[in-house]
């Protein structure tokens, strides 16, 4: 009986030491688990950390994928955006030469057919010279040799001389001088060299859809109203073909000349009408920024270091801003009056005003400009 109790004494005791060395065994363990997740979380602060995080800079990093997938989309399908403005512009050329001119020759008195004819072509012509500039024309960029310029800062991308209002295009892979944006319905980067082309294709395009919009109202409306008409009448035919007898004739069909001729004048004006509106939409937005002496880019960057100078009490002014006025004739190139008609009115490939690597006084500049902080 003794040896039986002294037994499971001795059992109990040995259980007891067991869950001793489990329970410290345990609190060991989670002890070091505490310790690895507290090491671990200050390594991921010590790496990410960084004093300019933002909301903005999070959902930067957030859709950096989707940056990715359209920067390489963009870069293999911007010959195909190319040939679908190439192809609709076509397309609204030869509806207005066959359909529409022969109207307006026609019905219209000599006076609006002179201005018709002249309009048209002028803006046509603006329309073709400013694309094909604009697409053919380099934007610009800096020079590979570290010598050739002072003052400047390094690509991180692509370990380069980057000079003032340069940015590196992700599409591209190079730095472009005074960058705007990638445009993919260019293949282009608009940039120091090509900007002033692609805004005046995009404003002188803007004008051409309002202006086939407006000329071409009444013939849509004749047009929209045929087309309900025939579809009224191919409904009336295909009953009294059914249901003919052998005294009746069936309703004669329109043509197939007539059914191009409405389905296409609607075509024109719807499609004009909706490049009126997106494109107008695009062409004011950018007209503010040149009025403000800023690129898109630029145009983050100055909002975010106003907020900044805005907390120290401090004011900021665009260093590349000339006023309103002037910023207007720098960026069209206008140094004397008469430029207002070759270099605007007219097609005109003048070079830009500076290199795009310094941004020295414009010539139609007579006093200084403001300077860039003020208290």
């Amino acid at each position: 009986m003794r040896s039986r109790q002294r037994m499971l004494a001795a059992v109990m005791r040995l259980l007891l030491k067991c869950l001793r060395l489990s329970r410290r065994r345990r609190f060991k363990l989670v002890r070091q688990v505490e310790q690895l997740w507290h090491y671990g979380h200050l390594c991921l602060r010590s790496l990410l950390y960084n004093s300019f995080t933002n909301g903005d800079v999070v959902l930067d990093s957030l859709f950096e994928p989707v940056y990715w997938l359209v920067d390489h989309v963009t870069r293999w399908f911007g010959v195909v955006f190319v040939a679908l403005v190439i192809g609709l512009t076509s397309s609204v050329v030869a509806i207005v030469y066959i359909c529409l001119l022969p109207l307006i020759l026609q019905t219209y008195t000599p006076a609006w057919i002179c201005w018709h004819l002249a309009y048209g072509h002028w803006n046509l012509i603006m329309i073709v010279f400013h694309y094909y500039m604009a697409i053919t024309t380099s934007p610009g960029h800096p020079p590979q040799a570290k010598h050739d310029l002072t003052g400047i800062s390094i690509c991180r991308k692509c370990i380069a001389p980057k000079p003032a209002r340069t940015h590196h295009c992700s599409i591209c892979n190079r730095c472009v001088l005074k960058m705007d944006h990638h445009c993919p319905w260019l293949n282009n980067c608009v940039g120091h060299y090509n900007h002033r082309y692609f805004f005046s294709f995009c404003l002188f395009m803007t004008m051409g859809c309002i202006y086939c919009s407006i000329s071409g109202w009444e013939m849509f409306r004749d047009a929209y109203a045929a087309i309900e008409r025939m579809k009224l009448l191919e409904k009336d035919r295909l009953q009294v073909a059914a249901n003919q007898t052998y005294y009746q004739t069936p309703l004669p069909p329109f043509s197939f000349r007539q059914r191009a001729f409405h389905k296409s004048v609607v075509y024109l004006w719807v499609l004009c009408s909706s490049v009126a509106l997106a494109l107008g939409a695009l062409t004011l937005w950018h007209a503010v920024l040149i009025t403000r002496g800023e690129t898109s880019i630029e145009r983050h960057i100055n909002r975010k270091e106003r907020q900044r100078l805005q907390k120290k009490g401090k004011v900021f002014r665009n260093p590349y801003s000339y006023g309103s006025w002037h910023n207007w004739k720098v960026f069209l190139g206008v140094d004397v009056p008469r430029h207002w008609l070759t270099r605007v009115l007219l097609p005109s490939p003048h070079l830009p005003h500076g290199t795009g690597l310094s941004w020295d006084l414009p010539p139609c500049m007579t006093v200084q400009r403001a300077p860039l902080l003020a208290i």
